[in-house]
């Protein structure tokens, strides 16, 4: 249990501290550093299969068309998830990433009831209801839908249900998300250096080193909430996600200083109020489900 909220806070910690790092590139364009991202996230994939003997696994673990195309889903939402992230952040909109990260738990929610065709509970329903109400209130006062944080939510969820439909293991399951971008990334980069467009050249040493890490600061994460959730319950794992976002909400209002306003604390005070719920009820549903399998 304790390595397990250890694993899990190291995971959260660092999705929530993300912005400082992509703000170090804030010169590129969000294109180019995504580009980097999965290029040196395969790099940084491949050492770690080959460390652990796992190449001749790979194949096998996508053994029929299913499989593939869950993969390639895998691989078109999370690198959507991956730019939006990052053109928001060098953009001025990490409260609004923050939003989409409250979100996400509850858009996953919804998806399950039309994907997987899941019952939810009255809980569950006031939950996404209040959260409902909190996105509306950020659409009145912007005058637009907050589509960076439904954009950032939706295509989260999207990739966790794709992910569980291809059901494959954290570390060969990112090698082949990256391996299917890979050659769109390599051939970006290749064309936008022998255009005389790329930028990276232009950064200091030691943001190039940085740049080159980009791949463990991607995969780091991924592996440490992977064994987070081996040993914990998924209610408590569920709980500790909430650092992620709020440390970043933390960021744009301390660090970055991006306002604040009283409509944005109402909305998000709705969504707070809505993962309150949401996570009581599935505290609740998960300890139901452990008595009866215990009884059983």
């Amino acid at each position: 249990m304790k390595k397990g909220v250890i694993y899990s806070i190291l995971a959260y910690f660092s999705w929530g501290f993300l912005p400082l790092y992509w703000r170090l590139f804030q010169s590129m364009p969000a294109w180019e550093i995504l580009a980097h991202r999965i290029v040196w996230s395969l790099v940084f994939v491949a050492i770690l299969v080959s460390a652990a003997k796992r190449w001749k696994q790979l194949k096998s673990v996508v053994p029929n068309l299913k499989s593939k195309v869950a993969v390639l889903l895998c691989s078109i939402f999370i690198s959507c998830n991956w730019f939006l992230f990052i053109w928001a952040v060098n953009n001025g909109h990490v409260i609004e990433t923050s939003l989409g990260y409250y979100m996400n738990p509850l858009i996953s929610v919804v998806f399950a009831v039309i994907f997987l065709k899941e019952r939810l509970s009255a809980g569950q329903w006031v939950a996404i209801l209040l959260a409902g109400f909190g996105v509306l209130i950020m659409a009145i006062q912007y005058g637009t839908i907050p589509w960076v944080a439904i954009s950032l939510a939706v295509s989260f969820a999207l990739y966790g249900l794709a992910k569980k439909m291809a059901g494959l293991d954290v570390l060969l399951g990112l090698t082949w998300e990256t391996i299917v971008v890979f050659p769109i990334a390599f051939g970006y980069l290749l064309y936008i250096q022998s255009a005389g467009s790329a930028t990276v050249s232009s950064l200091p040493s030691y943001s190039i080193v940085l740049l080159l890490l980009s791949g463990a600061a991607t995969a780091l994460p991924l592996f440490w909430f992977a064994q987070a959730a081996k040993l914990l319950p998924l209610s408590m794992v569920g709980f500790i996600q909430y650092i992620a976002p709020t440390t970043s909400l933390l960021l744009a209002i301390f660090v970055f200083h991006e306002p604040f306003t009283e409509p944005q604390l109402i909305a998000f005070s709705f969504i707070w109020l809505a993962l309150i719920i949401y996570s009581l009820v599935t505290f609740k549903k998960s300890r139901a489900a452990k008595v009866v399998n215990q009884a059983a």
